[in-house]
């Protein structure tokens, strides 16, 4: 068969530097899915950037050849004319780029911007372009695809904004389409469900993918071929199942063991204290009101957290999980004061154990201050969480200016003994954040957070950006930085394999609600709503004979009207959270 694109020792340099891609070289057939899969700066996303020639103007492909087997025959895109190469992009080749809020554009809606792929190369008209891209939203999952089309990029999550660049990718049905980390900003179920769209894509239309990826589960489930990369070579290459049952190259072997897994086996934990509570939650709710798109309509409310009970007890860690737009973010920020909670809500902290508890809903200005001080917040994009015209020194030394703590000279030696805390140097202070790496960043963010000495500190999301190797030396830094400090964590996750590693409860949340809380122990082996079950079998794990299993997935993220009867629920009837066991909950009819 021919191949459908094929790469011949490509090299890829900027400016006057180093190659950083070197002499890569592989083939794609019809229909095919190969994996380039690797470390952040390992030369995966120059590759592909090469490939559709959106290379920045100081790159150079300085050796090598890009083909193309088009319906019209052999296309050399490498040194294709710009005009002709627009033909190609979006048209018979599409890409999904990892970062949604840096690739669609603030000013226009999500429907106009994915049906405008469709009006350039197909000649639609916009008629028809709504009805073919309201049919993709539905299909990346979208609950609400006409509001979807309706709105602009800021008004949905970062998740919902993926799906929006998936579907924007999808809808013109390319030849080739190139994934660039694709569900790296999804939560598990929805990227089991996207990821098993693709595939349907596939079989549909005979589409080839070039998949960018860390994640070896994904690999498992998607891939045919298989090309692991280290600093813009290639290291190992292969058919996926022999390179995932096997892998020879020591690199592919030390990113398997950097892979986190739910344990096969439940490790045995200590219950959780109830007699030194850092932080509760009582009766937490949280409702919005969208503006009608009419003023003959009425407005909508929307519940983003409805009833939230949470207690967390000191030095210990309670994780959040659930899919985009079930609530856990907010409900990380009714904790930190950033967000007020509805009438008859509390939100109450005990700075130390002997103190009485303060409530955070009710806070003036100044003890709002003194609150910021012990509760501090890691965010989950380290690319814009510092600011990228601030020295990463000033940057550091920001919130002791604030907080007219210390002199110049002891908030200097503060940001240093704190980048020391998360393994990097002094040298890094006068360096701007665009200098280092993701992971370096999210090490500076942890860092910043620390600064001020605090005692609960908000993790939203902060791996989920990072390649599994990273991912791994941050979750450790956690842990460690736990135990030195006895700090509390707070920690929002999608990742289910994440969570099992660094919790001590674990609480489920879907359209607002907690549906099940337990110890890992308990709720990872013995699941009982659908939905929890539905997060446990969307997990990828990188071993080609254990599938995702969409069946199971599609009935437990689906609509509540498909679990069993004792589980459902409507807006007007919520069953209660019901304990079955000593500390394992679950929202279900007694």
């Amino acid at each position: 068969m021919t191949p459908l694109l094929t790469v011949e020792d490509l090299s890829v340099g900027f400016g006057r530097g180093e190659s950083v891609v070197k002499n890569i070289s592989f083939k794609v057939h019809p229909g095919e899915t190969l994996a380039l899969v690797g470390e952040s700066g390992s030369g995966k996303t120059v590759t592909c950037r090469a490939v559709l020639r959106i290379l920045p103007r100081v790159a150079q492909i300085r050796t090598g050849r890009v083909t193309l087997n088009g319906p019209d025959g052999l296309i050399e895109l490498s040194t294709l004319g710009d005009r002709a190469m627009r033909k190609v992009r979006g048209n018979l080749v599409s890409m999904i780029f990892q970062e949604p809020m840096r690739s669609l554009s603030p000013l226009h809606r999500i429907g106009n911007q994915v049906a405008e792929v469709l009006w350039i190369h197909r000649g639609a008209s916009e008629k028809s372009a709504r009805r073919e891209v309201l049919d993709t939203f539905e299909k990346v999952g979208f609950p609400d695809p006409e509001r979807a089309y309706r709105s602009y990029p800021f008004e949905l999550s970062g998740g919902m904004q993926q799906r929006a660049m998936i579907a924007m990718a999808m809808v013109s049905k390319p030849d080739l389409l190139i994934a660039d980390e694709p569900t790296t900003a999804l939560d598990v179920t929805t990227q089991a469900q996207v990821l098993g769209l693709m595939k349907d894509l596939q079989r549909e239309t005979g589409m080839a993918m070039v998949l960018v990826t860390h994640d070896l589960g994904v690999v498992a489930n998607m891939a045919e071929q298989v090309v692991v990369m280290r600093k813009g070579r290639v290291m190992e290459s292969g058919a996926a199942e022999p390179l995932l049952r096997a892998p020879a190259h020591p690199y592919t072997q030390q990113l398997f063991d950097a892979a986190p897994t739910i344990p096969a086996t439940p490790k045995l934990a200590p219950p959780m204290p109830d007699d030194d509570l850092i932080l509760q939650l009582k009766s937490v709710s949280k409702t919005y009101t969208l503006r009608a798109s009419s003023m003959f309509k009425p407005d909508v409310l929307i519940h983003a957290c409805r009833g939230v009970d949470l207690n967390l007890p000191r030095g210990k860690t309670l994780a959040i999980v659930g899919e985009s737009g079930s609530g856990k973010t907010t409900a990380a920020r009714v904790a930190l004061g950033a967000e007020p909670p509805d009438e008859g809500g509390e939100v109450l902290f005990r700075s130390n154990p002997d103190g009485e508890p303060v409530a955070v809903h009710k806070m003036n200005r100044a003890a709002r201050t003194a609150f910021q001080r012990q509760a501090q917040m890691v965010f989950q994009d380290p690319y814009s969480s510092l600011s990228p015209r601030m020295r990463i020194q000033a940057a550091m030394t920001e919130p002791l200016e604030i907080h007219n703590i210390g002199s110049r000279a002891e908030q200097y030696d503060k940001a240093v003994a704190m980048l020391r805390q998360v393994g990097l140097n002094e040298g890094m202070l006068k360096r701007f954040p665009h200098a280092f790496s993701g992971g370096q960043r999210q090490r500076l963010s942890i860092a910043r957070a620390l600064m001020l000495d605090p005692s609960l500190l908000v993790c939203d999301e902060p791996t989920s950006a990072l390649d599994v190797s990273v991912q791994d030396q941050i979750l450790t830094l956690l842990e460690d930085i736990r135990d030195k400090m006895n700090l509390s964590y707070l920690f929002i996750s999608h990742d289910l394999a994440v969570v099992a590693r660094i919790a001590d409860e674990v609480a489920v949340m879907r359209q607002g609600l907690v549906v099940e809380q337990a110890p890992p122990d308990t709720l990872f082996y013995n699941p009982k709503h659908p939905y929890t079950k539905a997060l446990i079998a969307a997990q990828p794990t990188p071993d080609i004979d254990r599938p995702i299993n969409l069946k199971l997935v599609a009935q437990g993220a689906g609509s509540a009207d498909s679990w069993p009867e004792a589980f459902r629920f409507t807006d007007d009837v919520i069953p209660s959270l019901t304990q079955l066991e000593p500390g394992h909950k679950v929202r279900c009819h007694v």
